[in-house]
């Protein structure tokens, strides 16, 4: 017999919120969006205003938005999840949404920031660490910071769209974080 396995813990969860997140945003017509995820400058004394800090990566503006971000997560998650293990992976989830949404208030808060491309720059990031050996830097992180960030630098400075590059940008830069911190300190399958 053939089982399922919930193989992939904090990134099938974080999917699966996500989903939920959007469903019932299209039910309050985008109220629990703005409401829960989504971040914007708005009062200190607000405490919906520090959950959002974190909650914005889960929140989407439709259902293509929503599918090409999960597709990512799907794809990149489950294999780094079980590298690294569900903890690292989900403390990396949380660095980075916390770095993407602060940095975007610092910068741009006048807009509203949602989505997870920031987690999803960051796993393709870490992803590009998967061979990682001590003392030497892998090609493919070079390639992949090479295209990725600077594509995301040139599509911020020439093209004008709803598109976060700044999100992308630190999101990768988690990744990297991530992938140096976890490689060097050996956290390998935990």
């Amino acid at each position: 017999m053939i089982k399922i396995k919930y193989n992939a813990p904090v990134v099938l969860t974080f999917s699966l919120i996500s989903l939920l997140a959007l469903i019932i945003g299209n039910i309050t017509n985008g109220y629990s969006t703005s409401l829960l995820f989504c971040v914007y400058r708005a009062p200190l004394t607000d405490p919906l205003f520090y959950l959002r800090l974190f909650t914005h990566v889960l929140g989407h503006a439709d259902w293509q938005h929503y599918f090409s971000n999960i597709m990512y997560i799907l794809l990149l998650g489950p294999i780094l999840e079980e590298k690294y293990g569900g903890r690292s992976l989900l403390a990396g989830m949380v660095l980075t949404a916390f770095a993407t949404g602060f940095l975007h208030l610092l910068l741009n808060g006048s807009v509203a920031l949602l989505g997870a491309s920031g987690i999803v720059f960051m796993l393709i990031l870490l992803a590009s660490f998967a061979s990682f050996r001590q003392g030497t830097i892998p090609f493919t992180f070079l390639l992949i910071a090479g295209i990725y960030i600077g594509n995301e630098i040139i599509a911020g400075i020439t093209t004008p769209d709803n598109i976060s590059q700044m999100s992308h940008i630190v999101g990768g830069a988690c990744g990297a974080f991530l992938g140096c911190f976890l490689n060097r300190k050996g956290f390998k399958n935990r």
